[in-house]
């Protein structure tokens, strides 16, 4: 076989060993740190014979994985960690029901939040399953383990986890790569089997006997798995996982430490290599990003074969946020009695001015914050979302953010609740068809009053513009029939449906007092595309100015767009301006125009 090396991010190195594996169908939904892997495949779909799509929401895509898999197809469903939780419910149940052709499950899982809304550990769902999981440590052994992941799957008849952290999905290395399969051929399709294809109770419980027998072959499997690498040396050692892996060979290195070392890639670890590590170590360091899935499956197998054993874990590596070389190095010398290294301090002069997230110039959801604050007022209440829109949380029109499409929800709460302020929630059009429907049907069905705000810039925009039902392009790129937002939320129940631009301001400011004095649930559509899709599909404004007539109000300051920038008695408009003039609009003293050419 010949091997060529490509310099590949590492989530294109997943989809590389998707290709190498022949998958046949891959399904997803957008989200950081993982939505690379659909996007590297996407173009590649028609010459592999692959479908490659979009999903609705995670659980539509990972039940779309499974139906692939019944019909004898190689399979991936991909998310990020909080996706799991919406794919949660078939998750749980296939570990029963077993697969027809290898089924692999990535959730990419982002230690320190980098761009999620908790930092949970998805080995914990692979335990609550009963099913393998695989956690690389670098884009060789992302693209190495996801072939493995199939032909594993295929062998114990279950689907199996595959792990990447945001420091493994977006580093980039040389990863050696094998050679792509022949196109497949059509496969034997879908085989009746009510007993393992049909989750009822008479079925279920003989399966779940079967699952759980099915424990110590998976241990006997990942025993052989060449991610689980051990070295004894001396009587104490450092049990790691994934890329902490990779600290902790360092650290030692650094340290100049001749401790043993047990690399652990798979979960549950392989009890053999665990057993061999104890009964050789006096002492053991686990080191593992998030929770101490791995120090607990140490510390239950040490009961029985050294109880003595004097194990550490979270007590001296940090439970929150992403390890890295440092606090894994600290934690080994605290191990070692040696004094902890103090962090490079950079002088305060040196620092950078704090620079949070917010949306971009010229961003239409900014528009209609302003619209919404103006017509409902500071007092109302104002339940928000997942998405790019969140950062407008200065804006005073984000006060709660939760999950996808929750905003409508728990507006449906805060009114049945028995607050009678006005309440005017906000989501965004792909989150809206994600899962804010059920929410909308909800809140109709039982008589909410409250306004829902959808923001529609026709992309999924803060995981990178991936296309989206209402968008009429698939994630191949092909015409599809978009839905539209206005018919689905009349149909759901809303009695009042407008749709507004919101860069005209003073329009989207009389939909929305409309809506606010309406009796029932309203939804306001609020559409304007993307500033960065417009941009790029060559839409050009006319930039705009400060003129002499600003009186340093600082009005336009307070709207929050980068654009605007106070240069000391007078407000000024830098080079970042797309013209979109709502600036101009909120301006009291009209000294906002357009750039004469």
């Amino acid at each position: 076989m010949v091997f060529v090396k490509e310099y590949l991010l590492g989530n294109a190195a997943i989809a590389r060993g998707i290709l190498e594996s022949g998958a046949g169908l891959v399904a997803g939904y957008p989200g950081t740190p993982s939505s690379e892997i659909i996007e590297t495949l996407s173009p590649l779909a028609g010459q592999r014979r692959m479908h490659v799509e979009w999903s609705v929401n995670e659980k539509v895509a990972l039940e779309v994985a499974i139906g692939a898999s019944w019909a004898n197809a190689r399979s991936v469903a991909t998310m990020k960690h909080v996706g799991l939780n919406v794919a949660s419910d078939p998750f749980m149940t296939l570990a029963y029901l077993g697969v027809g052709a290898g089924l692999v499950v990535i959730t990419a899982d982002d230690p320190y939040c980098h761009s999620s809304q908790n930092e949970q550990d998805s080995r914990r769902y692979a335990q609550f399953a009963g099913v393998p999981c695989l956690e690389p440590a670098d884009p060789q052994e992302a693209k190495d383990m996801t072939v493995y992941a199939f032909e594993l799957s295929e062998r114990l008849n279950l689907p199996v986890m595959l792990r990447p952290t945001t420091r493994v999905s977006h580093a980039r290395s040389d990863v050696e790569t094998g050679q792509l399969p022949a196109l497949a051929a059509s496969n034997a399709g879908f085989t009746r089997d009510p007993s393992c294809r049909v989750a009822l109770p008479v079925h279920v419980r003989p399966l779940h006997k079967r699952l759980i027998a099915k424990q110590e072959t998976i241990d006997k499997e990942l025993s052989s798995a060449p991610w689980n690498r051990l070295v004894c040396r001396a009587d104490t050692g450092i049990i790691a996982s994934g890329i902490s892996g990779l600290y902790a060979e360092e650290a030692l290195k650094d340290l100049e430490l001749d401790y043993s070392l047990l690399r652990i890639g798979t979960t549950p670890a392989p009890s053999g290599l665990l057993t061999e590590m104890l009964e050789h170590c006096r002492r053991i360091l686990v080191v593992e990003e998030l929770e101490p899935v791995l120090e607990e499956q140490v510390a239950l197998l040490a009961r029985k074969v050294r109880p003595d054993l004097d194990l550490h874990g979270k007590s001296l590596v940090p439970r929150a946020g992403e390890l890295d070389l440092g606090l894994v190095r600290n934690a080994i010398s605290a191990l070692a009695g040696l004094p902890a290294r103090e962090p490079i301090v950079i002088p305060e002069k040196d620092i950078l001015p704090p620079r949070p997230p917010a949306l971009c110039p010229g961003c239409s959801h900014r528009a209609t914050y302003q619209a919404m604050i103006k017509a409902f007022g500071k007092d109302a209440v104002f339940p928000s979302d997942i998405g790019c829109y969140t950062m407008g949380v200065g804006m005073g029109t984000v006060e709660t953010c939760l999950c996808m499409g929750a905003s409508i929800s728990v507006a449906t709460g805060i009114r049945f609740g028995g607050d009678e302020r006005p309440i005017c929630c906000t989501l965004g059009d792909s989150t809206f068809l994600h899962s804010g429907l059920t929410g909308l049907l909800n809140a109709a069905y039982n008589g909410a009053r409250l306004t829902v705000t959808i923001l529609d810039n026709s992309t999924t925009a803060m995981t990178g513009h991936q296309p989206h039902p209402g968008t009429g392009r698939t994630a191949t790129g092909q015409e599809s029939c978009p839905v539209s937002l206005e018919d689905v939320a009349r149909a759901l129940g809303a009695g009042l449906v407008e749709t507004v631009d919101p860069y005209d301001l003073d329009r989207a400011v009389e939909v929305f007092r409309k809506a606010r004095d309406f009796s029932g649930l309203s939804v306001v559509i609020a559409r304007q595309s993307c500033v960065i899709s417009a941009r790029r599909q060559g839409v050009r404004r006319q930039p705009l100015q400060v003129t002499d007539a600003c009186v340093g109000c600082q009005v336009c300051l307070n709207f929050g767009c980068p654009a605007i920038e106070w240069t000391g008695e007078t407000a000024s408009i830098n080079t970042l301006c797309t013209g979109c003039g709502v600036c101009a609009m909120v301006c009291p003293s009209g000294s906002i125009k357009e750039v004469v050419r």
